[in-house]
């Protein structure tokens, strides 16, 4: 079952064809985790997508009201008896029919689907994850480049590059060949007692699993929080290297070309990622 527009439907349901998030990847979505209807970093997520509704030009219906949307993710999970489950949601937002380029009007329609997930916490994976660059495309340093748009082609092509070259996963590079993160998450870099992110501003995902694992870091005494550009030459000097995303909370990368690495920082916050879950 799915939430269309607040109208729960079958999952088997079809889109026009002339949906802009379809015709012009003019959509917006948000990837939540839910555990036993608790949304994970609910608000966060959604001061997200109002921000990027706004920077989209999209019209905000008033009833789009944090308390509303989430009964309506509720609504959803319900219907899909995953109340009292773990879920992996998808909260997509798109400019509705009419127009071309130019759309007719700013207004908005939203689809909401679940699908079950494995784990209720997030969980240490140290097996082997190899990545590399994907050097085919460069992601423009932009405000647009932040945003979770359907406009996602170099991620779908470096998937590719990685399937068909046996990598779990690439590293995507802007137009200044700066690193700036992986195919389906953030990157963060450890070097000695320094933890190392790009900035925003080199065209990284505004990710919700970077913001919170920024704030646990600052909180380390132990550990430099640094938000700066990354250059490929830094990868092989690393003592670890991991990227982030709402899902799987913190996967380590083994492997970077012939570089090794540890995870023994990794181990750390997602400890502190776990409890602070828990408290939230």
């Amino acid at each position: 079952m799915i939430n269309f527009n607040t109208q729960i439907l079958e999952s088997e349901t079809h889109l026009s064809i002339n949906n802009r998030g379809y015709a012009y990847g003019d959509a917006l979505f948000e990837t939540i985790k839910s555990v036993y209807g608790k949304l994970f970093f609910w608000e966060d997520h959604y001061f997200r997508l109002m921000a990027s509704m706004r920077i989209m030009r999209m019209e905000i219906p008033m009833n789009f009201t944090m308390e509303f949307l989430e009964e309506q993710i509720q609504r959803t999970l319900e219907s899909n008896n995953l109340q009292k489950a773990s879920a992996r949601i998808k909260f997509t937002v798109f400019r509705n029919e009419g127009g071309l380029y130019l759309p007719n009007d700013n207004t908005i329609g939203f689809v909401i689907t679940t699908k079950p997930a494995s784990d209720d916490f997030y969980l240490l994976q140290d097996d082997s994850y190899e990545v590399d660059l994907f050097k085919d495309y460069y992601v423009s340093p932009t405000l647009l480049s932040t945003l979770k748009t359907n406009n996602k082609a170099i991620n779908v092509v470096g998937s590719i590059y990685a399937k068909e070259n046996d990598l779990h996963n690439c590293l995507l590079l802007n137009t200044n060949k700066h690193v700036i993160e992986a195919l389906n998450g953030n990157v963060f870099l450890v070097k000695d007692k320094t933890i190392k992110t790009p900035p925003i501003n080199d065209g990284c995902l505004k990710g919700i699993m970077r913001k919170q694992l920024i704030e646990i870091i600052e909180k380390m005494p132990d550990y430099d929080l640094v938000e700066a550009s990354i250059s490929p030459f830094e990868l092989q000097k690393a003592d670890e290297i991991f990227m982030t995303n709402v899902i799987v909370g913190i996967r380590s990368i083994s492997k970077y070309r012939k570089k090794v690495f540890s995870n023994e920082v990794a181990k750390i916050l997602l400890q502190k990622l776990n409890v602070k879950v828990r408290l939230g």
